[in-house]
């Protein structure tokens, strides 16, 4: 059985720092990606990696270019988003998703697992 669980998320104000978590269990995948979105708004591909593109496997979006970090723990089957300097308009719910992407890594209809999300909030 295929499982996807993020963790980490919560309330911070700008400038902070947060880290999320996605453990992925019962599924050999070619790429993990974070999305974000807010109610009403498409799913933004944040980050992705994604374990055939070497020797860069990393992808981010422009938004969180320089302050956000993907990165994987094979020992913990765990998918790490380390987000610096927060802003408000990082806020959304977070969501990891696991596929054998062969197009686009930030088109959300390419990946077959989903997690259930996890809420991040910027504010002062």
């Amino acid at each position: 059985q295929v499982e996807l669980v993020e963790s980490g998320g919560g309330s911070v104000q700008p400038g902070g720092s947060l880290r999320l978590a996605c453990k992925v269990t019962g599924y050999r995948y070619r790429t993990v990606t974070w999305f974000r979105q807010n109610p009403g708004t498409e799913r933004e591909g944040v980050a992705a990696i994604d374990t055939l593109e070497l020797p860069n496997p990393l992808s981010y979006a422009d938004s969180v270019k320089g302050r956000f970090t993907i990165s994987r723990d094979n020992s913990k089957n765990t998918v790490y988003l380390q987000m610096n300097s927060l802003k408000p308009e990082d806020t959304a719910m977070y969501y990891c998703a696991a596929g054998w992407v062969s197009g686009s890594w930030s088109r959300s209809d390419e990946y077959n697992y989903w997690g259930q999300g996890t809420q991040v909030t910027v504010s002062s």
